[in-house]
């Protein structure tokens, strides 16, 4: 036995994304790769030309998932990323685009 598991395995990212994100299909891209990485959430336009990503799920695949976001290998042009780690929120279902 390695010790306790921890009381939350999960955690919640919120990701600002700035540069030429809207309207080149990024809130498509990174559904998708949530999804395959197993994670809730959605991602959303922003009236100020950010993307706001929020994900639960695993550590290691919340930031996996902030990785892709910061690749270049995403639709559009991504400036920079700005992500805050905390405690997961209330259960959410699937991944969503708003």
């Amino acid at each position: 036995m390695t010790g306790p598991e921890p009381a939350n395995p999960e955690v919640r990212l919120s990701a600002w994304v700035h540069g030429h994100v809207q309207g080149v299909g990024f809130r498509w891209w990174t559904r998708s790769r949530a999804l395959e990485l197993g994670l809730t959430g959605f991602a959303s336009n922003r009236p100020d030309g950010r993307v706001h990503v929020v994900a639960q799920g695993p550590p290691d695949a919340c930031e996996r998932l902030l990785d892709l976001l910061q690749s270049g290998e995403t639709p559009g042009a991504v400036d920079k990323v700005v992500a805050d780690w905390s405690e997961p929120d209330a259960p959410m279902a699937g991944f969503g685009e708003r």
